[in-house]
């Protein structure tokens, strides 16, 4: 991504989309694209619209403020969570520190979460955490894959 101007995102033959690194990455078409541009990879959480946002499989709601028809996953970037009281219950099943970061896999009513933090976090795996995603950084994919709404 960084020795190039403009990306042209290829499956099975077929574009899948076209743009610069950037414009991938923030605002990938399908879940195609958003779980091959950036490392690690897009969360893609299961899910129901609610009236005001999107309930998570298991229970926790993402509330968006907008009705979001026919979306069946919600997008997460690794990057994009912090721990908090109000977020996601998980438990953590990896930590790997290194160095300058603390990548963290954990998993939430069956489904697995990876986060990253530029801080040094003291969990070990088996502890309870709670993650919040930033919500102004959500990606909504409908159950095809394409991208339906995206906050922020």
């Amino acid at each position: 991504m960084t020795l190039a101007d403009r990306i042209v995102v290829m499956r099975d033959g077929r574009i899948e989309q076209i743009g610069t690194p950037l414009e991938l990455y923030d605002a990938p078409r399908n879940t195609f694209v958003a779980g091959f541009i950036g490392s690690p990879a897009m969360n893609f959480l299961e899910g129901v619209t609610q009236a005001s946002g999107f309930q998570l499989t298991g229970g926790y709601l993402l509330e968006t403020g907008i009705q979001l028809e026919r979306a069946k996953l919600c997008g997460m970037r690794p990057e994009h969570f912090e721990v908090g009281p109000d977020g996601i219950a998980c438990e953590v099943v990896v930590v790997e520190p290194t160095g300058s970061e603390t990548l963290i896999i954990a998993r939430a009513q069956g489904q697995q979460i990876t986060a990253v933090f530029k801080d040094r976090l003291e969990v070990r795996p088996g502890d309870r955490i709670n993650l919040k995603p930033n919500l102004e950084k959500l990606h909504f994919f409908d159950e095809d894959g394409r991208r339906v709404s995206q906050l922020g």
